[in-house]
């Protein structure tokens, strides 16, 4: 029997298997808002058969976005946008969904990847990005301000107003954004956090922060949400955020009612030195999970069925989450499933689709 099809509960939810749509980037929102290409994107991953959806990189504030076309959350009008996606989804897809809320800090202002990803300065058009300290995350971009005790209340609200809406909505999960060089990660990397003060220096003052946003979006919803945080394991710089303190930091998140830690890595440094390969990502998810017990999902690389089965029949990790993969095969999880004698939930439309040697594919 498919390990990576067995039911799994992730916190509240009920999930059919093992296989997580990951967050991704689609820079296609208006003012924050979802737009037509939002319903046909999360739309078909929705009939795609996997365990759950995490919805892309989702702004709590305008400042906070990476792109000016990033999906946010911080209004009514946002709120009302997405709300239609979610009730297409719901209409034809049982799958959980789960919302990524994120602010990118000194990431923010930047352009789309196809238009080259680079920074938007104030004199052509962008906004000016907050962080923990004022370094820049790159030679030549726009230097953040550190934030005050004002600014952290206002961040920490912001959290707080968009898991609410999150919750109006429906949704099931919210995934905190604490990875990928973004304002989270960035107060937990000694590379961008620099600060004296009681939120920065050593591990459980760089800690702070994230942890305080995760606690106030823990407590803003019902315990029927899950709520979980995404972190990068290492910077993949010398002296940077390493797995030693992702696995304390898994601790503390277990100790304040996280139900799961989502494992990525880099993305705080450019001078960052990544050995790519497949599944290369996978053993900090594993330690994480052996050192803590908390409930993790791998990320990274994982394009192959079989890979993907031992990754969980071996224990490395409760889930897979795909991305890149999960784009190029929007159907990963049937033809997955196909390979490996399993079946998969498919809406009725598409049972016509599937070959005649696969008869029981479809559950």
């Amino acid at each position: 029997m498919s390990q990576l099809f067995t039911p799994y509960q992730l916190g509240p939810l009920s999930l059919v298997n093992r296989i997580a749509i990951a967050p991704m980037c689609q820079y296609s929102a208006e003012n924050g808002n979802a737009t037509d290409w939002h319903m046909i994107h999360l739309g078909h991953l929705a009939l795609s058969g996997a365990g759950v959806l995490m919805t892309e990189a989702t702004a709590v504030s305008p400042e906070g976005r990476i792109s000016a076309e990033d999906l946010g959350l911080w209004s009514s009008d946002n709120q009302q946008a997405l709300a239609k996606v979610v009730r297409a989804i719901r209409q034809h897809s049982a799958m959980p969904l789960i919302v990524q809320l994120g602010h990118a800090g000194r990431k923010a202002s930047s352009r789309a990847p196809w238009q080259g990803g680079s920074c938007v300065h104030l004199s052509d058009g962008g906004w000016q990005t907050v962080a923990p300290s004022p370094i820049a995350h790159a030679p030549g971009e726009t230097v953040p301000i550190a934030l005050d005790e004002a600014g952290l209340l206002q961040v920490k609200a912001a959290f707080v107003a968009a898991a609410r809406r999150a919750h109006a909505l429906g949704i099931d999960g919210i995934e905190v954004h604490g990875a990928h060089g973004y304002l989270l990660h960035q107060f937990l990397s000694p590379l961008a956090n620099q600060r004296t003060d009681a939120y920065g220096g050593s591990l459980g003052n760089r800690m702070r922060f994230p942890l305080e946003v995760h606690e106030a979006v823990r407590a803003a919803v019902p315990a029927s949400m899950a709520v979980g945080m995404r972190i990068s394991a290492t910077d993949w710089v010398e002296g940077g955020w390493e797995i030693e303190q992702s696995v304390q930091l898994a601790h503390e998140l277990k100790r304040r009612g996280a139900d799961f830690i989502h494992v990525s890595s880099g993305g705080v440094s450019p001078q960052q030195q990544i050995p790519l390969s497949p599944g290369y990502q996978v053993g900090f998810a594993e330690r994480i999970k052996a050192e803590t017990g908390m409930p993790t999902i791998s990320v990274g690389l994982i394009t192959e069925a079989q890979q993907a089965e031992t990754i969980i029949a071996s224990g490395q990790s409760d889930m897979v989450a795909l991305a890149r993969a999960m784009l190029f095969d929007p159907r990963w999880p049937w033809h997955a499933a196909a390979q490996l004698g399993a079946q998969v939930q498919a809406p009725p439309q598409y049972w016509r689709s599937q070959p005649r040697e696969l008869k029981n594919l479809f559950g």
